[in-house]
């Protein structure tokens, strides 16, 4: 529900703050007074094209911003959410055209694209009369309001996920056709390959394992002369050695312990080191004991290694991977192996949903062309009581493609209507006069209307071409849809106006420099005013306030009346 509008520096309304309830709220005042401006700055707060052109005189930038409750939106909420634009329940989609620059747009605070806000805009409100924002002139919209005036709800969530299973399996299968080409080619590459990597047997740590054996093997001839080089420096009868050096500064340090007890952790390093060269040769010994050339087995190192990297070249990885690459390629090879199998079981299961999804589409299909049957009689109907005589509406269905499933079913639904007796039915979007629209619109509203998915509903200049009685039912019929949505509407005719709820009057004021439109709310004795105005043009008389009271009175009973009923 629309709740609040904010207005600076658009047209000629310099600023606006306008607060709004649920019900329906009738817009007046005096031609060019600016009724439509409102109109017009909520049609660019929802994604309309800016154009500098609206910014007021001696502005350098308009602003407009719109306050929706989104409560009885669940669609526009569930858009919100999912683009993480949290609403608590509240959106607020603000606009600003500058002068110097390109227009801005915000949801909820966040930067958006317009696009977003028409996007946004078309779950809100809808604009009935001569606007882009009227979703009953786009096909989907007229699907969507005949399978809820169906009630076809339940069926089309079961024909959406029927639809689902068979487009995922027929994907699948067609993939599985696609790649029978190439199937065979590859059956043979990954075969030979996965033999070639099970005939390797590459253990999981061997390569490293490889690496430091061949260096092992490749340098034995310097490790064995370095390490006898070395043994003989630590131990061996040669005064030189480390053993010797050590044992000559045990027996020095010994004398001088028994001269001075202080040097006795000294004296254990020393111990403690003679130790440690002793069980360095030890092991020094015991390695080059089992150290030799041995050019064979250097050679077998060499070629397993160079067929690790040739491998590794091979499938374009590192010869790390090489052990994780036999069970992806065991596994697509599993697959494919099994594909063919795989194919004519998925070929059945796509035969089954699809024959489950006509099932539901049939039955989808027939319940149309009964309620088409049904709301086209009681739109026409209704037609007859709007100064639409001999007009007549239908639901035009289409069968679409039985080749082709949708997630909506099989038909093409259009709403199809000749306003006066003797003409052709054309499509909705083509009636010319944008009064019919509005009440062709208006008929189909009322008739729908628990069923609707948008909250608010705006009609601009619904009356043009009418007066008197079908004026009145007009009203009458705009007074009913507002027990179930809100509902603004600009009007000329104080029979329309008298059964609003809230009564909301444009004024335009001038001086030397500045025109300047403003938007009051009107008490009861204002809309008496009001009413009266409308009535007798610029010379008010008792007589005129006299009906304009009877009016109101009137209207009142009818609201009353309309009350006790819902």
């Amino acid at each position: 529900m629309l709740t609040h509008i904010h207005i600076w520096n658009f047209a000629i309304v310099e600023s606006l703050d306008l607060e709004l309830e649920s019900g329906l709220s009738v817009l007046t005042g005096e031609t060019g007074a600016g009724k439509s401006i409102l109109l017009n700055a909520l049609n660019l707060a929802l994604g309309d094209r800016a154009d500098s052109g609206v910014i007021r005189h001696g502005a350098d930038k308009a602003e407009i911003s719109v306050t929706f409750s989104t409560r009885t939106a669940p669609a526009a909420e569930a858009w919100l959410q999912e683009r993480e634009l949290d609403s608590a329940e509240e959106c607020i989609i603000r606009r600003v055209v500058s002068a110097s620059g390109p227009s801005r747009a915000f949801i909820n605070g966040k930067p958006a694209p317009a696009s977003d806000l028409r996007e946004l805009g078309e779950m809100l409100v809808d604009l009935h009369g001569q606007h882009e924002h009227q979703s009953l002139l786009k096909r989907e919209a007229q699907r969507q309001l005949l399978d809820d005036f169906a009630g076809h709800g339940p069926l089309l969530a079961e024909l959406a996920e029927s639809f689902q299973q068979w487009r995922t399996l027929e994907n699948e299968l067609i993939g599985l056709r696609q790649a029978a080409s190439e199937r065979n080619d590859r059956l043979e590459l990954l075969r030979y390959q996965v033999q070639e990597l099970e005939n390797l047997a590459l253990g999981e740590d061997e390569l490293p394992r490889l690496e430091a054996e061949h260096r092992r093997l490749a340098n034995a001839s310097q490790l064995l002369e370095t390490g006898q080089r070395l043994l003989h420096r630590l131990e061996g009868d040669d005064p030189a050695t480390a053993d010797s050096l050590l044992g000559q500064c045990n027996h020095d340090l010994r004398d001088m312990r028994e001269a001075d007890p202080a040097l006795s952790d000294i004296a254990e390093l020393l111990e403690s080191a003679t130790i440690q060269i002793h069980e360095a040769g030890s092991e020094l010994r015991h390695y080059l004991d089992g150290l030799e050339q041995d050019p064979e087995r250097l050679l077998e190192v060499e070629q397993r290694l160079a067929t690790l990297q040739d491998l590794s070249r091979k499938h374009h990885c590192s010869p790390e991977e090489l052990p994780a690459l036999l069970p992806r390629l065991q596994q697509e090879l599993a697959s494919l192996e099994g594909a063919e199998v795989r194919a004519d079981t998925i070929s059945q299961e796509v035969a089954a949903a699809l024959a489950q999804y006509h099932k539901l589409a049939g039955k989808l299909g027939r319940g149309r062309h009964n309620a088409a049957k049904r709301l086209g009689q009681t739109v026409t109907e209704r037609m007859q009581t709007l100064g639409m005589e001999g007009g007549s509406f239908q639901v035009a269905i289409q069968a679409l493609d039985a080749d082709i499933p949708t997630p909506t079913g099989m038909e093409r639904v259009e709403f199809v209507v000749s306003a006066n007796p003797g003409q052709p039915l054309k499509p909705l979007a083509k009636v010319a006069s944008g009064g019919e629209l509005s009440r062709i619109s208006l008929a189909i509203q009322v008739i729908t209307a628990q069923n609707s998915r948008i909250p608010t509903l705006i009609f601009d200049e619904v009356d043009v071409g009418i007066g008197g009685r079908v004026a009145e039912i007009v009203g009458q019929l705009l007074r009913s849809l507002a027990d179930h949505r809100q509902v603004i509407c600009v009007t000329h005719l104080p029979q329309v106006a008298a059964l609003g709820t809230h009564h909301l009057q444009v004024s335009k004021r001038s001086d030397t420099d500045t025109t300047i439109s403003e938007i009051q709310t009107l008490s009861m004795d204002q809309r008496v005013d009001e009413l009266a105005r409308m009535l007798g043009g610029i010379e008010i008389t008792d007589q005129t306030l006299s009906h304009a009271r009877e009016m109101m009175e009137r209207a009142s009973g009818t609201r009353t009346a309309n009350a006790a009923k819902g």
